[in-house]
């Protein structure tokens, strides 16, 4: 029974948020909770078994579920379009995994490179994408430890980068736009250039990282 409380107080807070407009906090903890369920049906989908021990953290619930599947959606159609782009990422960046320091100022630099030239909808699952497919690589190669950092790091950028964008538009749920009364070629047009742009940034951030000779 309290873990049926607590489940409804945590969905009526959701609620709350979603009815409001939601602080720079909230949106940042959205983010990782969003983060969370996208690597996580990653690692299902690539059949990678993993143990997760923050097991007190809790899903996305109420309209930020919603949120969280059609973030999935728009990622299925992204990486079908480019289904190499967001696969071994670590392997195109050339970066090892077991520096924490390492993935972070990786993924940083990535993310920063995907926003350079402005904030769309399309670079958001882009973003999700680099997050969930380097968590896999991690994952892969013994550092599941390295998904948490993901996590937080996506975190991080969000309320440094993003927040002020989010609050504009009225929170995470303005994605939903992305999908009602979209023709699916329009919504493939910009997912295509999101794609084509992160290929892009991808040979630019494997110099940028490369060691100073």
């Amino acid at each position: 029974m309290e873990v049926l409380r607590r489940s409804s107080v945590f969905a009526a807070e959701v609620m709350e948020v979603f009815d409001r407009s939601p602080t720079d906090k909230e949106l940042v903890s959205q983010a990782k909770a969003l983060c969370r369920d996208y690597i996580n049906s990653r690692l299902i989908r690539a059949g990678v078994s993993w143990s997760k021990p923050e097991y007190n953290v809790p899903m996305p619930g109420g309209k930020l579920a919603e949120v969280s599947t059609i973030l999935l959606r728009l990622g299925d159609e992204l990486e079908y379009i480019r289904p190499n782009v967001y696969r071994n990422i670590a392997r195109q960046l050339n970066i090892s995994l077991h520096s924490e320091t390492v993935v972070t100022d990786a993924f940083l630099a990535v993310a920063a490179q995907i926003f350079t030239a402005g904030i769309t909808w399309g670079k958001v699952v882009s973003l999700y994408a680099v997050a969930a497919g380097l968590a896999v690589d991690c994952v892969r190669h013994a550092q599941p430890a390295m998904v948490h950092t993901i996590v937080d790091c996506l975190g991080e950028f969000v309320r440094k980068t993003l927040v002020t964008w989010l609050k504009r538009r009225g929170g995470w749920a303005d994605i939903t736009k992305c999908v009602v009364n979209t023709d699916p070629s329009l919504r493939s047009h910009w997912l295509v250039a999101a794609a084509c742009s992160f290929g892009h940034f991808l040979k630019a951030i494997f110099f940028v990282l490369l060691p100073e000779r």
